[in-house]
């Protein structure tokens, strides 16, 4: 019987081109898989990973799986870069895929609406200048839930075959910020469903923002879920505003990092 292993990772994507290994470009499986072969003293250590992220995407609870033994998470984030950190590592059943058996995934992509923009949120927030109506993006997440056809939001050239997706929550809140009594400037959209196309989450956010902002009403935007072309849709989102923020597994989710917000708690989605 083989083993078989559970990475729990979170990872900074500014520098990296993104999850999947590429000639010639710096990526983070290629670091996880270089610091798993020195302690495992492989080769090579193949990784299936639960959302193969983009360039300048950001993980807070991205889950990896791999053939052989759990490996201590010090000694491999001695290993790691440190834009890349190792959170978990444990024993997975045998034949653990992280993608396939994977039954969920979560996204939070951030913005910060302000007229100033933050040195300390740069190239993890998106910086919005412009004023927010939240009702009106209460009201596009609202929309999402269940299932739709989303093949304005994914490009043209994509080669998905199936642009159906179950929706399972949606909803913006303000981020918790406990040292400022204040409402929070910085917004966060969570979105979690059974699976998402390239570039989804990041024109969803666009074409919401335009909503937001009055450029297109509610209807049109709902529109939009009914397989419309993708130039009917919004622009896409920059990539530095968007986390994988938990993978679900069955009744688990696994997640690290900021912990998957109640919408119960904040505002209703419906």
């Amino acid at each position: 019987m083989s083993a078989s292993s559970k990475l729990l990772l979170e990872y900074n994507g500014s520098r990296f081109a993104g999850w999947a290994r590429q000639p010639g470009l710096r990526t983070v499986e290629e670091e996880v898989s270089k610091a798993l072969a020195v302690l495992l003293r492989a080769d090579e250590v193949p990784l299936t990973v639960a959302g193969r992220t983009d360039a300048g995407v950001h993980a807070t609870a991205q889950v990896a799986s791999y053939a052989g033994p759990p490996v201590p998470v010090a000694g491999l984030n001695a290993l790691l870069p440190g834009d890349v950190a190792a959170l978990a590592c444990s024993d997975a059943p045998e034949g653990f895929d992280a993608r396939r058996d994977a039954t969920s995934r979560a996204y939070c992509y951030r913005i910060l609406a302000r007229p100033g923009r933050s040195a300390l949120l740069r190239g993890r927030a998106l910086h919005w200048p412009h004023l927010v109506d939240l009702d009106g993006l209460l009201a596009c997440a609202a929309t999402l839930i269940g299932t739709h056809d989303f093949t304005a939001f994914t490009p043209t050239e994509t080669n998905h075959v199936r642009f159906w997706r179950d929706v399972y929550h949606a909803f913006w809140r303000r981020a918790s910020a406990p040292a400022d009594p204040g409402p929070s400037d910085l917004l966060e959209f969570w979105i979690e469903a059974d699976a998402f196309m390239r570039h989804m989450n990041r024109v969803l956010v666009g074409t919401m923002l335009e909503v937001s902002s009055g450029r297109r009403s509610l209807e049109p935007f709902r529109a939009l879920l009914a397989g419309q072309p993708r130039d009917a849709a919004g622009q896409t989102a920059p990539a530095h505003g968007l986390y994988l923020a938990g993978v679900g597994y069955g009744g688990e989710r696994v997640l690290a990092g900021w912990r998957w917000a109640d919408p119960g708690h904040t505002s209703s989605t419906g």
